[in-house]
């Protein structure tokens, strides 16, 4: 494998360079007419410029995507996240060409790709599961019998979704019909597909994720899990490895299922298994993602792993180098995910120049990061700017860590999730670990935020002014 397309743009293609380029691989970009002047074009060996600024003009046109692979001689495709990362005609298109796609075979995608299709090929292996439908269901009557034998509160969940759309919490009887069109025409919008599926509700739940890498030979690891439950619209934006909740009893256990879980659809390569941790401690099967998450940077932190090189390793045919009994959990990792959103405004998307973009540096910071000073951001594309994350001998490190972290990175111009992100690394739900996906919901307001930044420049200006009365103070002493 000499060269490699990466079929994305941002903070995740100059990820993916990195470390190809550590391994001595070239590398090509493709990009937009909008992207024209973006960092991942500028550190890639070629760059290539594929279509409109519209991503149904560009990154999601897998046919010039593949056009521009074969006329570079291009070895293989890394499609990042997003975009086509979950594509299985992508992936099929690419093994049509002798390319090779670095992700699972287009099988797996296509069978993770569907709720209702991941829980039936999983269930034969024992993995537990929330009690709900097990095909989709568009017939409200009978959707109605079936919640009420199951249970209220429920969930109604698009088969075919993602991002919190086609979802609806129906807290009981009276709202259901209402509640069922609605998910049921959010789904058609969003996807093209009304299939919809049942569940019990979980009330309090913790969204767990474990990371696992399987080879072509039959090897599959996991590389623990990642605490994913600070969300806002079904969405993460605060990650953390490991959990503060799992005990190690429990983490062998989920990770086991997770595995069980990637040998249900002959997994190839790096995939994530979600699951929803109850109140108890219990665990149900949530989905697969069939791709690199953007959370990734915390696993690698605490297992000294790169990701993206096994996934390269994995996609040339190579044995695992990593057998589980190799991996252990070392220190503690955060992760926020800075979007370009307005926490005062219920995070609508916020864009204009980057005037001033300046990130924070320093041991145990790193920031996977997609901009530069001077660039404005494009409304076409999700409004990630960058990823921040911190790293300690312990979580409490950590959590100090990035609260600072998140002081020196100074963006004029937009308004993002920097100060959300210290809103909640502050908060005491937060770092005692007594939190679940329902953490905004219950603790955050925008006028939450503004007292809390109120507070902070009073301490500031307090601050202040006592270093002037001490400098006062020491200007008045009479040299003798």
């Amino acid at each position: 494998m000499k060269k490699i397309l990466v079929a994305n743009r941002g903070e995740i293609a100059i990820r993916v360079m990195r470390t190809a380029k550590k391994m001595g691989i070239k590398t090509v970009a493709v990009y937009s007419t909008v992207d024209r002047n973006a960092p991942h074009v500028k550190y890639a060996d070629e760059a290539v410029l594929i279509g409109e600024a519209p991503s149904n003009q560009s990154y999601l046109r897998g046919d010039k995507i593949i056009e521009v692979a074969k006329s570079l001689q291009v070895d293989a495709i890394h499609p990042g996240y997003g975009f086509l990362s979950e594509n299985a005609e992508f992936a099929e298109s690419c093994e049509a060409n002798d390319i090779i796609f670095i992700g699972p075979k287009s099988k797996a995608i296509k069978v993770m790709g569907s709720k209702l299709a991941a829980k039936e090929a999983v269930k034969h292996y024992n993995i537990p599961m929330v009690p709900g439908t097990e095909e989709a269901i568009t017939d409200i009557p009978a959707a109605k019998k079936i919640a009420k034998e199951i249970g209220f509160p429920i969930l109604i969940k698009a088969s075919a979704g993602g991002g919190g759309k086609g979802m609806r919490i129906v807290e009981n009887e009276d709202e259901f019909e209402s509640q069922m069109d609605r998910a049921i025409s959010e789904a058609v919008n969003a996807f093209g597909d009304g299939a919809v599926f049942i569940e019990k509700y979980v009330a309090s739940p913790r969204h767990i994720e474990i990371q696992i890498m399987a080879d072509s030979h039959g090897n599959i690891i996991h590389l623990f899990e990642r605490e994913c439950s600070i969300q806002r619209r079904h969405q993460k934006v605060i990650e953390e490895a490991p959990s503060a909740v799992l005990t190690p009893d429990l983490r062998n256990r989920m990770g086991e299922a997770a595995i069980k879980v990637a040998k249900a659809c002959d997994y190839l390569g790096a995939g994530t298994v979600e699951f929803l941790l109850d109140e108890n401690l219990n665990f149900y099967f949530l989905e697969m993602n069939t791709r690199l998450q953007v959370e990734h940077p915390v696993t690698e932190l605490i297992s000294g792993t790169d990701l993206v090189e096994l996934q390269i390793r994995v996609a040339r045919g190579e044995t695992l180098p990593l057998k589980q009994d190799d991996l252990k959990i070392n220190g503690h990792a955060l992760e926020l995910r800075v979007y370009a959103e307005d926490p005062l405004n219920d995070f609508l998307p916020s864009v204009g120049n980057l005037e001033v973009y300046k990130l924070p540096v320093g041991k145990n910071i790193r920031v996977d990061n997609g901009f530069k000073q001077g660039m404005d951001v494009p409304i076409y594309y999700d409004p990630m700017l960058a990823k921040l994350i911190t790293y300690g001998k312990t979580r409490e490190e950590a959590i100090e860590l990035m609260i600072s972290a998140i002081a020196d990175y100074h963006i004029q111009g937009i308004e993002t999730t920097l100060p959300f992100g210290t809103f909640v690394f502050k908060h005491d739900a937060f770092r005692s670990g007594n939190f679940d996906t329902h953490f905004v919901k219950k603790y955050y307001s925008p006028e939450a935020l503004k007292d809390e930044q109120k507070a902070e420049a009073k301490l500031a200006a307090m601050i202040a002014i006592k270093h002037y009365m001490a400098e006062q103070k020491l200007l008045r002493i009479p040299v003798k």
